[in-house]
């Protein structure tokens, strides 16, 4: 088996073994899944397909939803709400990042093993991304389910932090 191509990423995960408690897994799989977005997101969502916002900016309309959406979570920080997520029993942080595979810094994972994890993406607007992987080595994994959005996202993340280290590698030669 080949190493796949990663760079480096400065993120973390949160993990189980998908067998501990895969009906509650699933079920927080789905729930961050695309079709379960906020009320603003689903209200703009409706507003676009009856074409009312066809006529709006949407660079503007996307900030006044993002703006929206640090209102309800401001008020949900003053009211001590948290959103209700499954446990998960490790955290690790991520060495580095390839299209399909993670690396870990620490070996913390069984060769063959189905996961469940949570990643908490660095990219605007921040959430969480749930995960299956399969384990193929101690610190190496391969996803084996991933939503369509967040696989975009994820891809997007690891161009953006190859362009980074590109321009880290041209100011060191100059």
């Amino acid at each position: 088996m080949s190493e796949p191509r990663l760079v480096p990423a400065p993120i973390s995960i949160s993990f189980s073994e998908a067998d501990l408690d895969l009906e509650n897994y699933e079920r927080e799989f789905q729930s961050l899944s695309e079709s379960d977005d906020d009320p603003i997101a689903q209200w703009l969502k409706l507003a676009k397909a009856r074409g009312e916002a066809s006529e709006s900016d949407p660079v503007l309309l996307n900030l006044l939803v993002e703006l929206h959406r640090k209102v309800d979570a401001l008020e949900a920080f003053l009211k001590n709400e948290t959103p209700k997520r499954v446990s998960l029993t490790t955290e690790e942080d991520i060495e580095g990042i390839g299209f399909e595979h993670f690396k870990l810094k620490q070996p913390a994972l069984e060769v063959g093993k189905t996961y469940y994890g949570r990643i908490e993406m660095p990219v605007h607007p921040k959430r969480d991304v749930g995960v299956f992987f399969k384990a193929q080595s101690p610190t190496l994994a391969k996803f084996t389910r991933i939503h369509e959005r967040d696989e975009k996202e994820w891809a997007s993340y690891m161009t953006a932090r190859e362009r980074v280290l590109i321009r880290e590698l041209r100011e060191k030669k100059n």
